[in-house]
Formats: C-alpha cells, sequence, structure tokens
C-alpha cells in the first residue's frame, strides 16, 4: 500500500470514529508503529488531523462539538465504570456538584435512590434521573440550556455557584493534558466549569483516557485545582505520571 492510499485511509477512520490510535492502526494495516507516526506527522502538517496522545483526532472535531446524544454513545462501559468508582468519593450525608456531561450522567444513574444526600446539577437530564430519589435534596442550576449538552450556562448559572460551598464537584472535561490543564470548545461552559470547581471542597475530574492531550479552545482549570482525576485504565502510564506531578491523585477505573 502506497502512503498515500494508507494516509487516506488514516483520514476516514479518524472521521467515522472521532479518533484514531497509533497502535490500531498499525495492526488494521500491516505496518511498523513507526511508520503510523510518521503519516500523522505527514497528515497533521497538511492540516487533516491533530496529533493527541497515543494518536490522532480529525481537525473536525476541534470544530463541531459533539451532542449529548453523540457522546452518550461512545464508551458507554467505560464511563459507567468511571462513574461506579467515583461512588467511593461521596461524602455521606453531605453535598456535591454533579456537572453536565455523559460521564457525570453515569454517576447520577448509579447514585442509589435513598442516599442521603445534596445535589447541585446544571444537567437537566441528571436533574430528571434524580428528581425521583427520595433520599436527595435536588438543586437545579438555573441559566440559559445548551441544546449542544443540555447544561444550563451563563450568568444566573454562575452567581448562583458564587453562593455556595459543597463538599465535592464531580466535573466532566470535552479534554485534558498537563500543558494546557482542563478544556472544554464553548466559552459558557468553562465559565460554570470553573464556578463549580471554585466552589467546591474537593474537586473530582471524570474523563475517559480517549481525553488525555486533547486541548480545547477554553480552559476552565490547570491540573493543580484538581483533587482527583478518575480515569480508565488505558492512560499511559507516563502520563498519569505526569498527571500525579502536576497535583492530583490518578484513580483508575
Amino acid at each position: 500500500m502506497y502512503a498515500a492510499e494508507r494516509q487516506q485511509r488514516i483520514i476516514a477512520e479518524a472521521r467515522r470514529a472521532g479518533r484514531v490510535e497509533v497502535t490500531a492502526l498499525a495492526d488494521d494495516l500491516g505496518v511498523a508503529t513507526e511508520t503510523i507516526r510518521r503519516d500523522l506527522t505527514a497528515l497533521e502538517r497538511r492540516g487533516s488531523l491533530r496529533r493527541v496522545h497515543g494518536g490522532a483526532i480529525p481537525v473536525e472535531r476541534l470544530e463541531v462539538e459533539p451532542s449529548l446524544a453523540t457522546r452518550s454513545g461512545r464508551l458507554t462501559e467505560v464511563k459507567r465504570r468511571i462513574a461506579a468508582r467515583a461512588l467511593d468519593q461521596l461524602p455521606s450525608g453531605g453535598s456535591i456538584i454533579l456537572d453536565s456531561g455523559t460521564t457525570t450522567g453515569a454517576v447520577a444513574e448509579l447514585l442509589p435512590p435513598d442516599l442521603d444526600l445534596t445535589v447541585l446539577t446544571n444537567s437537566l437530564s441528571a436533574a430528571s434521573v434524580l428528581a425521583t430519589h427520595p433520599g436527595v435534596s435536588l438543586y437545579l442550576l438555573g441559566g440559559r440550556v445548551r441544546g449542544q449538552t443540555g447544561a444550563a450556562v451563563g450568568d444566573w448559572t454562575v452567581r448562583a455557584l458564587t453562593d455556595v460551598v459543597v463538599d465535592v464537584a464531580f466535573m466532566g472535561t470535552n479534554g485534558f493534558s498537563v500543558a494546557r490543564g482542563l478544556t472544554t470548545p464553548d466559552q459558557s461552559e468553562a465559565l460554570v466549569k470553573r464556578a463549580m470547581v471554585a466552589s467546591a471542597r474537593t474537586a473530582i475530574v471524570l474523563s475517559d483516557s480517549s481525553k488525555a492531550g486533547d486541548d480545547h479552545l477554553h480552559r476552565f482549570a490547570p491540573l493543580d485545582d484538581i483533587d482527583i482525576l478518575i480515569t480508565d485504565t488505558d492512560l499511559d502510564d507516563d502520563v498519569a505520571a505526569e498527571i500525579r506531578a502536576a497535583g492530583p491523585e490518578v484513580v483508575t477505573a
């Protein structure tokens, strides 16, 4: 297979799956991992892909934020494992913030209905799940609702968060890296996430490892503002060590 043909197949797979991994491409295409890395470098120079840890993402992913429905169908089992591990961090009889997102949404689905807990959330989907839990004292943060994510955002949301202090904030993110911290494509979402981190005694980020090295336009927190990152076991050991050195504890599920 010629390099040009191989690179076209790499682009097609990246656009179909939203991300490509070096080792998987090498196995599928029957070439060495170094060949794939050279291909990815060439495609990045042409502006077709952007390199991230362990692979690459299509440039379209940087420009168009996937919908909540699209994200809900990705890595479902991994997200549920992460959410289940997050339950270990729940404060007994305390208060939490539950950010909008698919992994934090999995936390809402796994919360025991009779659990004694105060929950603040800007997520319409999480609120609808928790509204029937008899043990939960639920506060829905108001604001403009983004159709893309089903999250309340804007000044109303931020102002409400400045007047509260919670035990734990469970945060989602679109990307994380040692260099750039925690990032998201939308400015209004970033402002709310930043306020959530500031409102919590303990800030915990829930994210699958595919988001490692993926930097988006708006940063909402540096890594040293975060206490714990809960991710999956596919996170590279070297990356995990770099994250720990930057501040947060890294927990894998």
